[in-house]
């Protein structure tokens, strides 16, 4: 079972979701991997400097780290809510594909395979793909409007607002398919959860 959970932009809960569905799910037995695209030393998770990029001179243009230790990274955090496995994936932006005997490697590791990440739908096709939405947020990125119609679900960060605030995103790819609202701190509701079962039965 491979569960794709994507964003239509930075910093809104999409490590929140894949944790909060690793806890509530741990019979699962989890295998956790977070994507993260870089370029001219920006982190396109964060858009900041965070050293992510492979040292000079590298074999591979990518790099993957497998994490041992709960911690506070995303990658830790995985851990910590109780995932059997969690791996860090880092590579150029828009050059997911250049690692994808690696990726494959990785998606074999578990039954259950859980992954934060809109880009690597460019490779498979998993069997669910839950998108965040915030419509608190007006950015919306090039890359998560292309996918936006392969998202079985909707998870819709509740902000107060009934309208979104980004532009030219038709409301017909996003308001005809199921809606899961949730409210921070808490990212994953017991229907979420059940949604996720049903599938994974």
């Amino acid at each position: 079972m491979l569960v794709v959970v994507g964003g239509h932009s930075r910093n809104i809960g999409k490590t929140a979701v894949v944790a909060g569905l690793i806890r509530k799910m741990r019979d699962r037995k989890w295998t956790a991997v977070k994507i993260t695209q870089f370029g001219h030393g920006h982190c396109s998770e964060s858009g900041k400097e965070c050293g992510c990029e492979p040292d000079a001179g590298a074999e591979h243009p990518f790099a993957l780290s497998e994490e041992y230790e709960p911690s506070k990274t995303d990658s830790g955090r995985f851990l910590a809510a109780g995932a059997e496995r969690s791996f860090w994936l880092r590579t150029p932006a828009g050059s997911l594909a250049s690692a994808r005997p690696t990726v494959e490697k990785v998606l074999a590791q578990g039954a259950n395979v859980i992954v934060e990440s809109n880009s690597l739908l460019e490779l498979v096709h998993p069997d669910l793909f839950l998108m965040l939405l915030d419509f608190g947020c007006e950015d919306f990125k090039a890359s998560s409007l292309r996918f936006m119609d392969r998202a079985d679900a909707f998870v819709v960060i509740d902000r107060g607002i009934n309208a979104p605030l980004w532009q030219e995103v038709a409301r017909g790819l996003w308001d005809q398919k199921p809606q899961f609202l949730v409210k921070p701190p808490r990212y994953v509701t017991a229907e979420l959860t059940e949604f996720v079962r049903d599938r994974i039965r």
